[in-house]
């Protein structure tokens, strides 16, 4: 099997029907969405996958670094196609779902500094940024 192309995200080692339609639509959509919002879109191309094949679909490109993950304060988890090979972290606009890849270089910093201090090994870490970006800010300014 020759490899995939950066901008196509990584398959794993099972290539279903489902989960083709969900990465399509993973790799269509600009911003982060819900497994819900994926499984509306698959309805409204008449592709036939279960919510719960979303939501496992979901986990499963995650657990791959397939998919970026954000844990919202509301408890929802939202999802968006990786592309991108190295360790990142999002600006994320809380009113219109814009989002920029940033490297987190000061983060790792951090982290490694804070776990080094406590005599931890990092394994993981998650930090993203929210807030608005110029066009919301903008447009809220003129209400």
């Amino acid at each position: 099997m020759s490899p995939l192309p950066s901008a196509t995200p990584k398959l794993g080692a099972r290539n279903t029907r489902q989960r083709a339609a969900v990465i399509t639509v993973l790799s269509e959509i600009d911003t982060f969405a819900s497994a819900k919002e994926i499984h509306r879109e698959l309805e409204d191309r008449e592709l036939k996958v279960g919510l719960t094949t979303v939501y496992r679909t979901l986990q499963s490109l995650a657990d791959i670094a397939a998919v970026d993950v954000l844990h919202m304060s509301s408890g929802e988890t939202l999802y968006r196609q990786c592309v991108s090979e190295s360790h990142h972290h999002h600006l994320v606009c809380t009113n219109c779902g814009r989002t920029e890849e940033i490297d987190g270089g000061p983060v790792e910093n951090w982290a490694r500094s804070v776990a080094k201090e406590f005599d931890f090994e990092v394994t993981g870490h998650d930090a993203e940024i929210y807030g608005l970006c110029a066009e919301c800010r903008a447009a809220r300014q003129q209400d």
